[in-house]
């Protein structure tokens, strides 16, 4: 690969992610109106949302392996990858501050960037599988089912429910906190996402260097600045809520 295919972005890889940040912020926009008391709505288990959240961080962690399947193809160094992973482990730890201070009985302590932060490296390390990658996917993804059989089994495994180890994700009960995403199942679609695009990339890279039309150009961007644009953009609704309220 070329130092300038190496160098150009991955627009349709971008627009996949902008897509999912539009999402999020449109979900989250509800959640911030549901928290105001401004509409009525079940988000932890009314299945209506419960599936938008699940479909929105799949996308997220997808587009993660994508972008991890880019990075290795083109060779990207361990120094420019710890780079990129302390921006988000230190946006891990903002997350976790500001959510301490408006949820204090239900702060975010292992959510979607502490999740990706800490899939990264063990995607990062497995680059090499292969197709293995897929199986691998596949076995993370099915064992969570497994967890609340073999809780049952063993007489309910309560350190595997604590938060020193329920970042895993082999847990019988689901924490309290307001965004989880442990290992278990997710780190499954990050490999699927890494073994996606190790494949489309040696047999078919049309399909993710391709252009992409002038109407998705704003999701692109927003794709670009997507962890920019995840940290901003909460602050940014409740503060224009409380404003209004």
């Amino acid at each position: 690969m070329s130092a300038t295919s190496a160098s150009r972005r991955f627009d349709r890889i971008d627009a996949l992610r902008g897509a999912a940040i539009a999402w999020m912020t449109v979900f989250h926009f509800c959640f911030d109106l549901n928290w105001f008391g401004w509409i009525r709505q079940n988000f932890l288990y009314d299945p209506f949302w419960t599936t938008q959240r699940t479909a929105i961080v799949s996308l997220f962690l997808f587009c993660a392996g994508l972008g991890q399947a880019v990075a290795f193809t083109q060779g990207q160094g361990w120094a420019r990858f710890w780079r990129r992973w302390a921006q988000v482990a230190v946006c891990a730890l903002l997350v976790s501050a500001g959510s301490w201070l408006m949820f204090r009985d239900t702060f975010i302590y292992f959510g979607v960037l502490h999740g990706i932060a800490v899939m990264l490296v063990i995607v990062r390390l497995t680059a090499r599988w292969g197709a293995w990658l897929w199986a691998a996917g596949l076995v993370a993804i099915l064992l969570p089912m497994a967890a609340l059989p073999v809780h049952v089994a063993f007489g309910n495994l309560h350190l595997l429910n604590a938060p020193v180890l329920n970042w895993i994700g082999f847990v019988s009960l689901k924490p309290a906190t307001q965004d989880y995403v442990p290992l278990l199942p997710w780190l499954g679609v990050m490999w699927w996402g890494m073994a996606a695009g190790q494949w489309l990339l040696s047999r078919h890279p049309a399909v993710l260097q391709g252009p992409i039309p002038g109407a998705l150009a704003p999701l692109a961007w927003m794709g670009r600045w997507s962890l920019s644009w995840y940290m901003l953009h909460q602050p940014l609704l409740i503060g224009a809520m409380l404003l209004v309220r």
